[in-house]
């Protein structure tokens, strides 16, 4: 970041404050002239520092639609771009130029949002600001206010180490952000160099620190027992960063830093601290959160795509109302949608059968021959595939029939609908995206039927992710006693949950028997079952933005080109003269030519700022 645009970033404080969405209420003086000075005199400019950078947490999109998320999972084993000129295929195929950095918003983004943490934090002048009359509601304002500066900050920081955290092209050197915690002056030379990756790390996780210091553990209502109180605590900032978000985001922060490739020393405390705070997670979830409400948190309940108030949520994004842009985006042109994304046959394939059991074992029941009968019941959550009927609100009877997918693509009648190449808004898999979906939509009612969207940036299956890979590191699969649960139970709490259609999961409920091939796997020892976990993670999380970023820290530079750079696949299928069907999964639907496993520094940021290095592989973009 040159210093020009450091100083444009940094200081222009006033502009940034009134582009606040949540801070409407804010009316500027003539030709909206506030300065630096003036900014303290108004508690509410000085809320509106805060309320900026929640803006910018949902400043691209409130749902899934983004180049963060769909798209960059579309850009791995799971999924496929249909358009060959979308920017992030281009950056999976190693045909992106400079000029097409979809990462380049994010980077700007951040930094701006950062600037006006340190704004606030600064001398604590917005801890000092007067914000009311009555003492004990200042003090929840104020610690609120500036646990969420820290919170903040610290979610922007792991944003960028997340997104630019790499090998430098000449050093060699992991690095991660040029850290910025001061507030520059106008006069201020700014050449900043990236810190080591490390440092990022320890700075992301002071700044957890400090904002657990200040915020409350949750903005739950029943954690506020005056409820005079509640006018500035509890449930009114669901949404807003608290405590146990904090807690969760450390865990996600100390699992990337202990993964081989952040880690090459395997300091095993890395894994163990990852488990420790995402068991406090967890367990504030099951003993905290699962209240006698009707709408509090329970373990087996599915996860809700359209509840802005599910209890599912550590941290989430505002919502979108009556919103339809998922069902666009991934429903087929046949059902009135634009078909953006397939999903992979290698994603098809990491779902498991009915019996828990992976396709590949021969005990499983998989048949090639009808590869879609009896498998895991959260694949049929989230994969549409030939000749898969859509039901209303997932009601299935024929007055509910809203479509079924025809994906062949040769038969008696010539290909099907929904096959790709009939029309540029299919799949280029054969297969399209369930996941996310609102079913109870459909464009051809009189009264179409929109739900709120909008994205989790932590949630409740992460966590048990995260700590079921983590403690399986630390002292395997079925020791309990370090933390209270072993890494099998936490997998088991995954399988036993209901899908997003409400079909009951693959395991038996916890507590309860353990699901067979689970706990046969677990006995097998912790190898076995890190690679279960790495698939229970691929199929939970799928088309959420981590994949990309799994594959990389899971890898090094030896095995990296092997398992990033192949050929994904679809499926080609034939309707036979009886109607019957014959899948060929040869089919390749696209070629991954990723230059790195790091994603590019923005280009014009390396030309404006000579300290800062680029990452290893774009050589063409220093």
């Amino acid at each position: 970041m040159s210093a020009m645009k450091i100083k444009s970033i940094i200081l222009t404080a006033s502009a940034a404050i009134l582009m606040s969405s949540c801070v409407n209420y804010l009316e500027p003086y003539p030709q909206g002239n506030y300065d630096y000075d003036m900014l303290w005199d108004y508690q509410s400019l000085v809320q509106g520092l805060i309320g900026y950078c929640y803006d910018q947490v949902n400043s691209n999109v409130r749902n899934y639609t983004g180049n963060e998320d769909i798209y960059m999972d579309a850009i791995t084993d799971d999924g496929v771009i249909t358009s060959s000129t979308h920017v992030m295929r281009r950056y999976a195929n190693n045909t992106m130029t400079t000029s097409q950095d979809p990462f380049a918003t994010y980077w700007d983004r951040d930094y701006r949002a950062i600037r006006n943490c340190n704004l606030f934090l600064k001398d604590r002048k917005g801890y000092n600001t007067k914000y009311v009359l009555n003492i004990n509601w200042n003090n929840l304002v104020r610690n609120r206010l500036q646990g969420e500066a820290f919170a903040l900050r610290a979610w922007f920081e792991w944003d960028l180490l997340q997104k630019f955290g790499g090998k430098g092209a000449k050093s060699g050197k992991m690095l991660g952000f040029p850290i910025v915690t001061e507030v520059y002056g106008v006069k201020d030379e700014v050449n900043l160099p990236r810190n080591t990756y490390d440092e990022c790390v320890q700075q992301i996780l002071r700044d957890c620190d400090s904002a657990i210091k200040y915020l409350p553990i949750a903005h739950r209502d029943f954690l506020v027992p005056n409820t005079q109180d509640r006018v500035y605590a509890g449930g009114k900032y669901w949404g807003r960063f608290d405590g146990i978000s904090m807690v969760a985001l450390k865990a996600i922060v100390y699992l990337t830093w202990a993964s081989p490739r952040f880690n090459p020393g395997n300091d095993i405390s890395r894994y163990d601290s990852a488990a420790a705070n995402a068991i406090k997670a967890i367990n504030f979830k099951l003993t905290v959160d699962q209240t006698s409400s009707t709408n509090s948190f329970r373990p087996t309940n599915p996860v809700q795509w359209t509840n802005p108030n599910t209890p599912e949520a550590i941290a989430i994004t505002r919502y979108k109302s009556s919103n339809d842009d998922i069902e666009r985006m991934l429903y087929p042109g046949g059902f009135q949608g634009n078909g953006q994304i397939g999903a992979t046959q290698e994603l098809v394939d990491a779902f498991p059968m009915a019996n828990g059991r992976p396709i590949t074992d021969p005990a499983s029941g998989y048949n090639p021959a009808n590869p879609y009968v009896n498998r895991d019941p959260r694949f049929y959550s989230v994969i549409f595939y030939n000749n898969r009927p859509v039901y209303r609100n997932n009601n299935a009877s024929p007055a509910n029939l809203m479509y079924t997918f025809e994906n062949w693509n040769d038969g008696p009648n010539g290909p099907g609908k929904d096959a790709y190449g009939v029309k540029p808004t299919n799949s280029l898999t054969n297969y399209h995206i369930k996941k996310f979906i609102f079913a109870g939509l459909n464009w051809s009612d009189a009264s179409i039927n929109r739900q709120p969207h909008y994205r989790y940036l932590i949630r409740w299956e992460q966590m048990l992710l995260t700590f079921a890979e983590a403690a399986n590191k630390v002292v395997g699969p079925l020791d309990a006693t370090r933390y209270g649960m072993s890494a099998r139970t936490a997998i088991q709490y995954l399988r036993a949950r209901k899908t997003y259609d409400n079909a009951n999961g693959l395991s038996p409920a916890v507590p309860g028997a353990p699901d067979a091939y689970l706990q046969e796997v677990a006995n097998a020892g912790p190898d076995a079952f890190d690679a279960l976990v790495r698939n229970e993670r691929r199929i939970t999380m799928c088309f959420e933005g981590v994949r990309f970023y799994d594959l990389r820290r899971w890898t090094t530079d030896a095995d990296w080109q092997t398992v990033i750079n192949q050929p994904v696949h679809g499926v080609t299928i034939t309707q036979n003269s009886d109607l019957s069907f014959t899948y060929d999964f040869t089919y390749v639907a696209d070629q991954r030519k990723f230059p790195s496993p790091y994603n590019p520094i923005p280009y014009n940021e390396i030309l404006r700022m000579s300290n800062l290095e680029q990452n290893e592989g774009w050589t063409s973009w220093n």
